[in-house]
C-alpha cells in the first residue's frame, strides 16, 4: 500500500491551488509558503476528524481540541481566515477509485470516529431520548446547552449590556454598547412604550429590554426566559438598579405566561429557537396576550428565502441545537394568519455582522480569562461560530428581520398614526 502525504491528499482533491499554507504531522506541506494563514494536522486524531466527518463538523472538531492549528489569526476571532478558505477551498468530486486509493493512502485506521470533543452536543437523531424537538423538555435542554455556559464568560463576550442579539448602529462609528441602547430604543419606540404601559418580553435573556422599558420608559415589564441562569443574572441586575417595583424576569417557559391584556409584546431572539412549524401556534399565543391595538415586535434571525432550512451539523451540534430559520415571508404570513395587521418590517443583516465583529473583538481582548472561566474547547467554540456567522450575514447567507404588527381591532382600529414616529431619536422616554 503506497502512503499518501497529507498535504498531498488535500491538493488532488481541490479544483485550483490554494492560497493557504496546509501543513501536517507527517511533515508534509502544500500551499505557498508566504501564505497569510496556516493550517496544521497536528496529529493522527485531527485527520480522522477531517476524514469521518467532512465538511464544516469534521474542521470544528478538528480546531475546537487544538488538532487543527489555525496560524495568522487569534483563535478568539479567525475570521479573516475564514473569509480565505472560503474564497479559495473549492473541492471537486473524485472518482471512485481516486476516493479509494486517497482513503488507502491516508490510513483506513483513520476511518474510525474518534470521540467527539465534549463540548458537542447529541445528533438530532439521538435527541429523542429528550423528547420531541421542540418538546417543553427538549427545548429546555436546548436553551441550557446554549445560554447556561457562564454570566462571567458571557459578560466578558457580550460587554456591559448584556445583550446577545443584533445591535443596531445608528452610524458606522457608533461602538458596540451605543448601538444596544440604541437596539433596545428603537424597539420601545416602535411598540410606542409610554409610562403605566404593560410589556411581555419573551426569550427576555440576561433582560436588557426588561431594564430598558422599566428604566427609560416606565413601563411595567414581565421578561420570561427558559435559562435559569439568565433569570437570576437579570433579575439579581434590576434589583441592584431600583427598577424591581416595575420589572421582573421570571425562569418561566414563555407558554406558562397566564397574564394578558398587555399593550405591548416584544421577541428579541427567541423564534430562531421554536421550531418553524410551531409559528403559528406561538403568533397565536402572543396574540392572545396583546389587549386591541396592542404592538408585536418580533425580532429573529432569518433566511433569504422562504423555506424552512435547518442550521449547519457543526452549529447544531455545538451552539443551537434544534435550530430552524426560514425567511421573512413566513414570518409575516403567520403573524397576519394569527391575526395580527403588520405595519413595518426592515433587514438589519448588515448590522449583525458589526455585531458579531465586536462580540468576536470582545472574546480575542479578554481570550485568557475566557478560557480561564470556561475552558479552552468551548472559547474556540465561540470564536469560529461568531466569525463564522459575521461571514454568513455580509454574505446573505442569513438576515436579521423585524416584523412590526399590531391588534386590529373588528372595526379597523390599529393604534398607529398616519406616518410612523419611532425613527424619531427622543422617543417617549418619561
Amino acid at each position: 500500500m503506497t502512503t499518501i502525504p497529507i498535504a498531498e491528499a488535500f491538493d488532488q482533491l481541490l479544483k485550483e491551488p490554494l492560497p493557504l499554507r496546509i501543513t501536517a504531522y507527517d511533515g508534509s506541506a502544500s500551499g505557498p509558503e508566504d501564505a497569510p494563514y496556516s493550517f496544521h494536522v497536528r496529529n493522527e486524531r485531527g485527520l480522522a476528524y477531517l476524514m469521518t466527518a467532512p465538511g464544516d463538523l469534521g474542521l470544528g472538531r478538528a480546531y475546537v481540541t487544538g488538532d487543527l492549528e489555525v496560524t495568522g489569526v487569534h483563535p478568539g476571532d479567525p475570521y479573516d481566515a475564514l473569509v480565505m478558505l472560503q474564497k479559495g477551498l473549492k473541492f471537486r468530486r473524485p472518482s471512485a477509485p481516486e476516493l479509494v486509493r486517497l482513503l488507502t493512502g491516508l490510513g483506513l485506521s483513520h476511518l474510525k470516529p474518534p470521540p467527539p470533543p465534549k463540548e458537542e452536543h447529541l445528533p438530532r437523531w439521538r435527541r429523542v431520548l429528550e423528547g420531541m424537538r421542540h418538546s417543553r423538555t427538549r427545548d429546555s435542554e436546548a436553551i441550557h446547552h446554549h445560554y447556561d455556559v457562564s454570566n462571567a464568560f458571557y459578560e466578558l463576550v457580550l460587554g456591559p449590556s448584556m445583550t446577545y442579539t443584533c445591535a443596531v448602529y445608528p452610524n458606522d462609528d457608533a461602538s458596540l454598547e451605543q448601538a444596544q441602547e440604541y437596539k433596545y430604543d428603537l424597539i420601545a419606540r416602535k411598540l410606542d412604550l409610554k409610562p403605566g404601559m404593560r410589556l411581555l418580553d419573551v426569550g427576555c435573556g440576561w433582560g436588557g429590554m426588561v431594564r430598558h422599558a422599566a428604566q427609560h420608559y416606565g413601563v411595567k415589564v414581565l421578561g420570561v426566559t427558559l435559562s435559569r441562569e439568565q433569570a437570576t443574572w437579570a433579575q439579581e441586575k434590576i434589583k441592584e438598579m431600583g427598577l424591581d417595583h416595575l420589572a421582573e424576569v421570571r425562569h418561566s417557559d414563555y407558554r406558562d405566561v397566564t397574564e394578558t391584556g398587555f399593550d405591548a409584546v416584544s421577541s428579541i431572539g427567541l423564534t430562531e429557537h421554536i421550531g418553524v412549524k410551531n409559528y403559528p401556534s406561538y403568533f397565536g399565543f402572543l396574540h392572545d396576550r396583546l389587549r386591541d391595538e396592542g404592538r408585536l415586535l418580533n425580532h429573529c434571525i432569518t433566511r433569504p428565502h422562504n423555506r424552512k432550512e435547518e442550521t449547519g451539523a457543526f452549529i447544531d451540534r455545538y451552539v443551537f441545537p434544534d435550530g430552524e430559520l426560514t425567511g421573512s415571508g413566513r414570518i409575516i404570513t403567520d403573524v397576519q394568519n394569527a391575526g395580527l395587521e403588520v405595519m413595518h418590517e426592515e433587514n438589519f443583516r448588515r448590522h449583525y455582522a458589526k455585531t458579531l465583529a465586536g462580540w468576536c473583538k470582545n472574546l480575542a481582548d479578554n481570550w485568557d480569562a475566557c478560557v480561564a472561566e470556561v475552558g479552552e474547547g468551548t472559547a474556540r467554540v465561540w470564536g469560529l461560530y461568531m466569525a463564522g456567522s459575521r461571514l454568513a450575514f455580509e454574505r446573505n447567507e442569513i438576515q436579521l428581520h423585524h416584523v412590526l404588527a399590531t391588534k386590529t381591532t373588528a372595526d379597523g382600529r390599529d393604534g398607529f398614526p398616519l406616518r410612523p414616529s419611532f425613527e424619531h431619536d427622543a422617543g417617549n422616554r418619561g
